[in-house]
């Protein structure tokens, strides 16, 4: 008898202990998206503090200090005209520039450009995929609309749409989020298929309920755990396809600090002097890696299949 009340109250406390202690809990069984989400905040903290830990400016070319070696010191002009000799972490590229301030100029533009294809392609893709999964006249046009843009890799696309434009950061972002809005669209027309279908939407209906409130009420918020979990892919793809369109030569201007930039001025004597393309190659690998760790994470704390398992 004992044992069976003592069984008995395991499920009363946890069913009393708060929610944000079990989602405490949960969070910290599942290690990689700890470690991916603390990886992505110093990424973030990089970039923003890159005035402050870059040691020179990252546009300054001095042909005196071309192509040094990791830790190799360097003499160089600050704003004001005075010389002095700071230690280049990293080494130096082809024209002088210090690699290592580079990088960190470069987590900015990674950063933001993941961002926010991140954010306008969740926002776009929600609402054409809730239009398209509730308005079923409207649903085959938007979806073969949406397959012709899939059936195009996303790098071929975006060179294309960057090529009909000037280089820059504007352009890049759109050419990343059209080829991204479609797999949004495709994940949220999924999900509001099946809702609409379920029995207490039917009943909402048979009681008169309108469509913008089942649609507030009932469809939206079905939506948002998946459209995290894509959001955080979709800004790990665009980060990589905003580095290959810079190593392409077809992205962000050649003058802009980014990794993929950083890596394409080196390429050329990428066998004598691989530091140019060493330290920016695994600065892009973290960073990717820390966003699908960390989106991996969320998928499986929001996925009520795996979230008892945790």
């Amino acid at each position: 008898m004992r044992a069976t009340a003592a069984a008995a109250s395991v499920p009363v406390a946890d069913a009393a202990e708060p929610t944000s202690i079990r989602a405490g809990r949960r969070l910290a069984r599942h290690r990689s998206m700890l470690i991916g989400g603390a990886i992505l905040l110093i990424i973030v903290a990089i970039g923003v503090l890159a005035p402050v830990l870059g040691t020179v400016d990252p546009a300054q070319i001095d042909p005196t200090a071309r192509n040094k070696r990791p830790g190799a010191e360097a003499t160089v002009r600050r704003d004001d005209g005075t010389k002095v000799t700071v230690k280049s972490w990293m080494g130096t590229d082809s024209l002088g520039r210090d690699i290592y301030s580079r990088v960190l100029y470069g987590a900015r533009v990674s950063l933001i450009v993941g961002v926010t294809v991140a954010l306008v392609s969740a926002a776009a893709g929600l609402v054409i995929g809730v239009t398209a999964g509730y308005l079923r006249w409207l649903d085959g046009i938007v979806m073969r609309v949406m397959d012709g843009l899939m059936s195009i890799p996303a790098i071929l696309l975006a060179i294309g749409l960057v090529s009909l434009s000037r280089a820059g950061l504007r352009s890049v972002i759109l050419a990343i989020v059209i080829p991204e809005v479609p797999r949004v669209v495709r994940l949220v027309r999924a999900v509001v298929l099946s809702i609409r279908e379920e029995p207490y939407v039917e009943a909402a209906t048979a009681l008169g309920a309108r469509t913008p409130m089942l649609i507030l009420r009932h469809v939206l918020p079905n939506t948002i755990a998946p459209l995290v979990v894509q959001a955080t892919f979709g800004c790990a793809s665009a980060i990589l396809i905003e580095a290959v369109l810079s190593f392409l030569g077809v992205g962000i201007p050649p003058e802009t600090p980014t990794w993929g930039n950083i890596m394409a001025e080196g390429r050329a004597l990428f066998r004598l002097f691989p530091h140019n393309i060493l330290f920016p190659g695994v600065f892009l690998a973290v960073t990717v890696l820390a966003v699908n760790m960390l989106g991996d994470g969320l998928r499986d704390m929001l996925d009520p299949r795996t979230r008892k398992q945790l």
